[in-house]
């Protein structure tokens, strides 16, 4: 890749040359090689990391495995291997990761619902991604960690167990927000 100045690369942006996008490497390996990799992983590793791209490692095999089992199968399956989660899942965060994408969460009695957003977007920014009038008119937004919420059970237990924070427009979202966003007239 050719080293151009900022204003250069500023005034190629709008041709969406392939050149200059991103890339992540997937590196399809045995069973065995699924937790740690191999030698070959490892100079994808060196080579992703000289030009600050990604690399996920990646087994087709376990994949197909996987698709045919019950979540908690799946995650005997994969701790047998010594991993945590599938390389699929390991793709996708790769992919968020240098893309600079973040995701939150909406929830409510009939249904839960994820958003796609860029990373560093504030409270207000973020209610726009649902509809441009939560982000005109945006008050506050009720905030709790998935994680938390899950543990809790309920909005109402997090409630009660002091969890859920009220974040202003100059909060930052994070990965894995729930949010509730409170808006005016």
């Amino acid at each position: 890749m050719v080293d151009l100045t900022e204003e250069e690369a500023e005034s190629i942006k709008s041709l969406g040359l392939l050149t200059r996008k991103p890339i992540i490497y997937a590196a399809n390996v045995s069973e065995e090689d699924l937790a740690k990799g191999n030698q070959w992983v490892e100079q994808v590793r060196q080579l992703a990391a000289a030009e600050g791209s990604k690399v996920a490692i990646v087994s087709a095999q376990v994949e197909s495995e996987l698709i045919e089992l019950s979540e908690e199968e799946k995650a005997d399956f994969l701790a047998s291997l010594g991993v945590e989660e599938g390389g699929l899942k390991s793709l996708i965060k790769a992919t968020y990761e240098l893309l600079g994408l973040r995701t939150y969460l909406t929830t409510g009695p009939q249904e839960t619902r994820a958003w796609t957003i860029i990373s560093g977007m504030k409270a207000p920014q973020a209610a726009g991604v649902i509809h441009t009038d939560f982000e005109k008119k945006f008050i506050r937004a009720e905030t709790i960690a998935y994680k938390d919420l899950v543990v809790s059970g309920s909005m109402t237990a997090a409630k009660e167990k002091g969890l859920v924070r009220s974040e202003g427009k100059e909060y930052v979202v994070q990965e894995g927000d729930v949010m509730l966003f409170r808006t005016g007239a």
